[in-house]
């Protein structure tokens, strides 16, 4: 990741949304940066102009000028705050209501022509995307909130949380239907039914006595070669090196219980753990494009020399 990856993003959402000319966009007289303050007034219909430059980091002369040019349209109100008369309180109008509903209601109309161009099956995962972005970059992100979660076996009911899980997650991010969740049910049952403790391990990720992540290593056909299975970081802790975590301890057992190679098998979508994989040293050996829980993707086997 670069600063000229960032601007070029910066670059194509801002022509993406229209942003650069917003007017013309919904049809109202109002700039980007006027309707961001009617939209935060129609939220909170009474606010100290102080939060309102807090919110959305204005310069104070200029939200003065701007909050004047609204109060001579007869679309708010001034006056000193109940609270604290040094600060000064800021109410919408019947007819600056109005106005933040018709902004609201056209901009919906705006976002709701581009979503009609992305389809069904890619929204979860677009959804997730801008949960991402908006987490590791926001003020509040902490470093590694998931630095002290725990690597464990599972506990009564979990390897159902498993099953469950990657049901859950798949089809709201790919779309996928109820086959990979049926294959999923089989992997965890044939696994928890014959497992050889001494070679064959599943870990769950434990962040304050819940579980968020998980991965499993199995033997495979050839009696030197483990397999690794259901790699899974649950959305609201990506970005946070778990499933790096995950990876590089199904590794660490795989060496220390003698195998010569790990190997897995994944879809060319599941992009984030691709670059997972690769960054643990597995290397690329096979694709095959096949038709699988609804959907066409393309099957890849890796394999890493331990």
């Amino acid at each position: 990741m670069t600063i000229e990856d960032i601007r070029s993003f910066n670059r194509f959402y801002t022509n993406l949304i229209g942003a650069l000319d917003y007017s013309r966009q919904l049809h109202t007289p109002y700039t980007l940066t006027e309707a961001r303050v009617l939209y935060e007034l129609s939220s909170a219909p009474q606010a100290d102009a102080a939060d309102l430059r807090g919110a959305l980091t204005l310069d104070a002369g200029y939200l003065s000028r701007l909050l004047g040019k609204f109060e001579k349209d007869g679309l708010i109100t001034r006056g000193p705050s109940a609270a604290d008369a040094r600060r000064q309180r800021v109410t919408l109008t019947p007819r600056g209501r109005e106005a933040a509903h018709l902004l609201e209601e056209r901009s919906r109309e705006q976002v709701g022509t581009l979503l009609a161009q992305v389809p069904l099956e890619w929204r979860a995962r677009l959804a997730a995307a801008m949960s991402t972005v908006r987490e590791l970059l926001s003020d509040s992100a902490v470093p590694n909130p998931v630095g002290e979660a725990e690597l464990r076996e599972p506990g009564p009911g979990e390897l159902g949380w498993i099953v469950k899980r990657h049901g859950e997650l798949y089809a709201q991010e790919y779309g996928w239907n109820t086959d990979f969740e049926a294959l999923v049910a089989r992997i965890v049952a044939d696994h928890a039914a014959q497992r050889d403790p001494a070679c064959e391990r599943t870990w769950i990720a434990d962040l304050g006595g819940r579980p968020v992540g998980t991965v499993m290593c199995v033997r495979d056909d050839a009696p030197e070669t483990a397999r690794l299975r259901l790699l899974l970081v649950d959305p609201e802790v990506r970005g946070h090196r778990l499933g790096a975590r995950l990876v590089d301890e199904c590794v660490r057992f795989a060496r220390e219980a003698g195998y010569r190679e790990l190997v897995l098998w994944t879809n060319s979508v599941l992009e984030s753990a691709r670059r997972l994989y690769e960054r643990a040293g597995f290397e690329l050996i096979a694709e095959k494009p096949h038709h699988s829980y609804g959907a066409d993707l393309v099957g890849q086997d890796w394999r890493l020399t331990l």
